[in-house]
């Protein structure tokens, strides 16, 4: 349930954020005549990533055991693809992110109502795809037949606009950069199970061999059912006796992905903070004054 609930917030508090910064410049710059395209583009994008993930559950039950199995880790390849892209999108880019968002709205302003919907739909759509792609995936992952992964999910995005809503208040400062690299690193964590996972299921799909081939085997040791078993599989998607092939993968990407993150580059340094309480012309960030 903790890792769903991590994905609801670190994913949902980037989309708040896109729209805090979005809303708080057409205020600010005398625009409220803008905010409803806005809001209509940030509705369809919702809607629509709402509906992915529909159709990605519902879709899926119709399909035999080996398609359903073929589909979840083929998807799950995808989505940690996907996440890891953006985890190091935003530790690269996410101090221009203002600017570059201002940019493109001021070029929609001088386009028409069309262009800001789109531009609304745009900004966020793509948060709203990546998020229902890997929540599907990872509480496809965790799932234990319990509506728990769901409720840590939406706890995670009610949180994450709640934080939004004080920020665009301005009731709340915290450093940004070091929110996003923790929990960006907890998320690269996160993924390494959704992709062993993966593994999994495309070996049972017989796309891949080695569904026999055990690296270990402690169900003895930490019974799946057990409290502590059902605590190490939210958290970590840990999974007592994983094939050779699931191992080998999760180390591969975790240990690299994971050093190239702690690299010292740009964002990761963690510098400043970073408030959308400055797009309302607040008092200046320690970032600004920097």
């Amino acid at each position: 349930m903790f890792s769903n609930y991590l994905i609801g917030l670190r994913e949902g508090l980037e989309a708040s954020l896109v729209v805090c910064i979005l809303i708080a410049y057409l205020v600010k710059t005398g625009r409220r005549d803008a905010l409803k395209p806005i809001w209509a583009g940030i509705g369809i994008a919702v809607a629509i990533a709402m509906g992915f993930g529909c159709v990605l559950e519902f879709g899926s039950q119709e399909l035999t055991f080996e398609a359903q199995e073929a589909l979840g880790g083929s998807l799950s390849v995808l989505a940690v693809g996907l996440v890891t892209w953006m985890v190091f999108w935003m530790r690269r880019t996410a101090r221009h992110l203002k600017s570059e968002l201002h940019g493109k709205l001021d070029a929609a302003l001088a386009m028409g109502t069309g262009a800001l919907v789109a531009t609304a739909f745009l900004a966020v759509g793509r948060e709203g795809l990546e998020t229902a792609l890997f929540v599907w995936a990872s509480v496809h992952a965790a799932s234990d037949g319990t509506p728990r992964p769901l409720v840590g999910v939406a706890l995670g995005l009610a949180t994450a606009v709640l934080l939004g809503w004080l920020f665009y208040r301005g009731a709340l400062r915290i450093n940004l950069a070091k929110f996003f690299t923790w929990t960006g690193a907890m998320l690269v964590v996160v993924a390494a199970g959704v992709l062993a996972y993966g593994m999994h299921d495309l070996q049972e799909a017989d796309w891949l061999p080695g569904l026999r081939n055990l690296a270990f085997d402690i169900s003895g040791t930490i019974p799946p059912d057990s409290w502590y078993g059902t605590l190490l599989k939210g958290v970590f998607n840990f999974q007592p006796d994983p094939t050779v092939l699931q191992v080998t993968v999760w180390l591969l990407y975790l240990v690299p992905a994971l050093a190239l993150f702690f690299a010292p580059v740009g964002f990761a340094s963690g510098k400043g903070k970073v408030t959308v309480a400055d797009e309302q012309g607040s008092r200046p960030s320690k970032a600004s004054q920097a």
